[in-house]
């Protein structure tokens, strides 16, 4: 099938193709068949989004990460709702395979869920949104009766700021407890957008800055911070790139700004 998308959802190709390339990897990280499928099964220039399987880890680990916590919280919740915030092509609910009391719903633009529901099958308790997440509109719809988990993996740098805090304490608002789940850019990873080739390759414009846990906490009434950490300080970093990325970063980690170029979030409430 043939793909045409442009700005914020053509990264999603870039995601997805990183995956697939892992999938084929001597030793993968995610291991996303599903993934690899999809690739397969679309008409495109993959060589444009810039993704090898040099640089594919970078963009792997954080779905690596963001799945460990996920799997951390469903395996301490039976009975709760998934949000998967600007989903793209991920195939998070099939690798996670979660159980008949987790209601999960993919939210991204419609062109997005579209093109989900030709690449991936339907499942049980699995709902698809096609909205764009700032529409208040979609999680007036979600019944409100049970714990949350929102996942927003590579997400907020493309919202505005009064768009993303206003998302986060609709969510808060809207259910009983939960947790929050995303990454976020600080200034500096802003500013660096021209020189990130993902970006710039699909026209998007990144706008939110992240710098630090307390512009959350102080922007979202009722959170809590559970994790708040660099990207290179985080496991999957540790354990899934090669010897020559972690002493990278390590170098990085050495300027403050610089270490937090990148971060992971986690909040309670």
């Amino acid at each position: 099938m043939t793909v045409d998308l442009t700005g914020a959802p053509q990264t999603m190709l870039a995601t997805l193709y990183a995956k697939a390339l892992d999938a084929d990897a001597e030793t993968p990280l995610l291991g996303d068949i599903w993934a690899r499928d999809a690739v397969r099964r679309i008409d495109y220039d993959w060589s444009s989004t810039s993704i090898t399987p040099r640089n594919a880890s970078g963009v792997t680990i954080r779905t690596v990460h963001f799945d460990r916590w996920a799997q951390e919280f469903l395996a301490q919740h039976d009975r709760v709702t998934v949000l998967h915030l600007g989903c793209g092509l991920d195939s998070r609910v099939f690798r996670l395979d979660p159980g008949p009391e987790v209601e999960w719903y993919d939210v991204d633009y419609p062109e997005v869920i579209e093109l989900h529901e030709k690449l991936y099958p339907s499942r049980e308790h699995h709902h698809r949104i096609p909205a764009s997440v700032t529409d208040p509109a979609w999680l007036q719809a979600i019944p409100a009766d049970r714990p949350v988990l929102l996942i927003a993996e590579g997400l907020t740098m493309y919202l505005t700021e009064d768009a993303g805090v206003a998302l986060l304490r609709r969510t808060v608002e809207h259910f009983p407890s939960g947790e929050l789940h995303f990454d976020a850019f600080n200034a500096l990873g802003i500013k660096a957008q021209k020189i990130n080739a993902v970006v710039r390759r699909s026209g998007s414009t990144l706008h939110w800055a992240v710098n630090g846990p307390d512009d959350i906490v102080s922007a979202v009434p009722g959170v809590r911070q559970l994790t708040a950490i660099s990207v290179f300080d985080a496991e999957a970093f540790q354990q899934g790139v090669s010897g020559g990325y972690r002493l990278m970063g390590k170098v990085m980690s050495l300027v403050p700004s610089v270490r937090m170029i990148a971060q992971y979030h986690r909040y309670g409430f």
